[in-house]
């Protein structure tokens, strides 16, 4: 009677041991804001909107691992973009990352929809966190450089004294004569302390004649209150003078609950086009979940430029037919993250 008494004890609690070896956690961003935005092209007049995600994107997300045992995990994650002015989702209802796959000491191997090696060194030195008016989520933009990569197998080793190798294949799976659209893609990153350092390479079969070429380089420091950040930005496409140039610097000063911004940005084409944009914004944290904004962007284009500012979630941008328009826009929202 011991023996049968404890081996129903047992299975009793295996199905608590099977649920404390998985985790599963809902989270998400909440950033509503109302902004004033003016394009300055003719014909278009200023307006006031209510805007989703003048910071953060607005999303909805379930991540989890499952330890398997000597070291490794099974991880999974899947997030959707919300826009809380009108509740309406993103047109791919997890588009914004959808994956599936293993962690361990070598690092982590994913599947699906993922970030691209050169989203990661952006994301990482850019002083407007890629939210603001004036971000380098302009760079990605209008087909220039590759930011999230479907039907992607991904790698990212572990740190290895500060070094990370992240590699990606993108699939095109085209079934029509000519160029299959696969991305290859390949970064490297340090970090170590307050210093960060990454450069990250794509091809992308996108024409018959050549393959574009995507660039990023990027490096940040850590002195004190103060983030300092540096990015250039390249996407070299197909065809004459088309080869589009990003550099930003910025800045983070962090006073208490306060954090002030600041932004230079420059953008050119080969064919002549110009624009030069400077953003400042500013954060005030209510608790370590939400904070109050403010931003301000304005863009400054040349005959020849069209250029526009990106928030988060948002974009003011000329229409192509405005050469020279200068677009500016101003922000004052509250975020929650959950």
């Amino acid at each position: 009677m011991q023996y049968k008494a404890l081996a129903a004890a047992l299975i009793t609690t295996l199905p608590l041991f099977a649920h404390a070896q998985t985790n599963v956690t809902v989270y998400g961003i909440m950033d509503a804001a109302v902004a004033v935005e003016d394009t300055d092209a003719p014909g278009e007049k200023r307006r006031t909107v209510i805007n989703s995600g003048n910071q953060s994107s607005s999303r909805l997300g379930f991540r989890g691992t499952e330890d398997l045992g000597n070291g490794l995990k099974a991880i999974f994650n899947i997030e959707a973009g919300v826009s809380l002015d009108t509740g309406a989702a993103d047109s791919a209802l997890f588009g914004r990352r959808s994956v599936v796959g293993l962690q361990g000491n070598f690092g982590q191997l994913t599947v699906g929809r993922e970030y691209s090696p050169i989203a990661s060194i952006a994301a990482a030195t850019d002083a407007l966190g890629q939210g603001f008016y004036g971000s380098n989520l302009s760079a990605f933009t209008t087909n220039r450089l590759t930011r999230r990569l479907s039907n992607s197998v991904n790698f990212k080793s572990a740190p290895m004294a500060g070094f990370s190798v992240l590699a990606a294949y993108s699939a095109g799976e085209r079934t029509t004569d000519g160029p299959n659209g696969n991305l290859l893609g390949v970064a490297l990153e340090y970090a170590n302390g307050p210093f960060y350092v990454g450069a990250g390479y794509h091809r992308l079969e996108r024409v018959a004649i050549s393959d574009d070429r995507e660039l990023a380089l990027g490096a940040g420091v850590k002195l004190g209150d103060f983030d300092i950040k540096a990015n250039y930005l390249a996407a070299d496409q197909a065809g004459a003078n088309n080869k589009f140039e990003q550099i930003n610097l910025g800045g983070v000063y962090t006073m208490g609950s306060n954090k002030f911004y600041a932004n230079l940005q420059r953008n050119e084409i080969d064919n002549g086009a110009r624009g030069n944009a400077w953003s400042l914004a500013y954060s005030y944290a209510l608790s370590k979940r939400t904070n109050l904004y403010t931003a301000y962007g304005s863009m400054r284009n040349n005959d020849r430029g069209v250029f526009g500012l990106n928030s988060s979630s948002n974009n003011v941008t000329p229409v192509a037919t405005a050469l020279g328009a200068d677009p500016t826009a101003f922000t004052v929202g509250v975020r929650h993250a959950f």
